[in-house]
């Protein structure tokens, strides 16, 4: 436990950042009068995403292994992040959709199927709880790989 108190440490951030993002969104209005820019805006949140995989990185590099890392050393301490996001994932969708926004759903389905862009059965099928965590399952451990991979490339450092 020891070896990985950094990754937990930072994948609670990440998760908590996550759960305070949603928060924003609904504050702002994408979860109801602006949700026809739901999709596009919600992305911004990889840029503090992709900035709490640098902290982490540099948080392992310098707190564990005393300022010095290799890129194997970093990717296995992202991917120990992206293990426990994943893990997580379930808990973080139930509490932003029955929580943080409960209306989500609703006013998603709404506004797809007032546009056309999904009848509304295929919205319904979509746009829900259960759904949102596989793709959250699927999505998550996707990504943080994508982000390690990359991010350990900028925090390794030689002896």
């Amino acid at each position: 436990m020891k070896g990985i108190k950094i990754e937990l440490k930072w994948a609670i951030i990440f998760v908590i950042a996550g759960l305070l993002w949603m928060y924003l969104e609904r504050l702002v209005g994408l979860h109801d009068e602006l949700i026809n820019k739901h999709a596009s805006l919600t992305n911004l949140y990889a840029i503090p995403a992709i900035g709490i995989y640098i902290l982490a990185l540099l948080d392992k590099r310098k707190n564990y292994y005393n300022g010095v890392m290799s890129y194997k050393q970093g990717v296995i301490s992202g991917l120990i992040i992206t293990i426990i996001v994943t893990l997580l994932n379930p808990v973080s969708q139930y509490l932003t959709s029955e929580i943080i926004a409960p209306d989500y759903f609703p006013n998603i389905i709404n506004y797809v199927s007032e546009t056309g862009e999904m009848t509304r059965a295929e919205a319904e099928a979509y746009f829900n709880l259960p759904g949102y965590i596989l793709m959250g399952l699927v999505y998550a451990p996707a990504m943080g790989v994508i982000t390690t991979l990359i991010v350990a490339i900028f925090v390794r450092k030689k002896g």
